[in-house]
């Protein structure tokens, strides 16, 4: 199993570069990646990106409930964001990735919600993202796929791909002017930022 590297390690806020063979050692990458996303327990992890196992590499898989089989990205690239107010260049709008989620509040005109992330542990803050992204991305075959995530989908995408691009969501919650709170015995206490 592979260990969880925490803020402030440096590779949490690099660039990823694209992988350009999918080969053995990637697809064993991807099978420990597994591993690991599967035994986080407390809190339960729904997403996990290569920066958060220590590598460089444009790759990011997500379950999003405990029975769902998990999906394998490679080198992805949202290609559109749409809310219910309107559609976004993704040149425009941010893009995210999410290791932890629970619903904070949620109406027509936005998706926000309580976001944490397994490379900070007992941290989470609301945060708004797209309710809809189109994401273009390499599957553990090389084949490419251009597929719409909606709901939490969409969130677990728009936080992993944030990951792939060295931005945690704590820059969001700080772009977004909104409130992070830290865990402390089963409490969420804000902090101050």
């Amino acid at each position: 199993m592979l260990k969880i590297v925490h803020v402030p390690h440096p590779i949490l806020s690099t660039p990823t570069v694209k992988v350009t063979n999918i080969d053995s050692k990637i697809k064993k990458l991807v099978r420990d990646m597994k591993k690991t996303l599967e035994s986080q327990v407390d809190p339960q992890g729904v997403g996990l990106a290569a920066p958060q196992v220590g590598l460089n590499l444009a790759i990011f898989i997500m379950k999003p409930s405990p029975k769902a089989k998990i999906e394998v990205c490679i080198n992805p690239v949202i290609l559109k964001t749409v809310d219910s107010r309107e559609s976004l260049d993704v040149n425009n709008k941010q893009k995210k990735d999410t290791s932890n989620n629970q619903e904070l509040s949620s109406n027509d005109q936005n998706n926000t919600k309580l976001e944490g992330c397994l490379s900070i542990p007992r941290i989470w803050g609301p945060i708004t993202r797209a309710n809809k992204v189109l994401l273009e991305y390499q599957d553990l075959n090389g084949e490419k796929h251009t597929q719409w995530f909606t709901g939490f989908k969409a969130i677990i995408v728009q936080h992993e791909v944030d990951h792939l691009t060295g931005v945690l969501f704590t820059k969001r919650a700080l772009e977004q002017k909104s409130p992070l709170y830290e865990e402390k015995d089963g409490e969420l206490e804000k902090m101050e930022h």
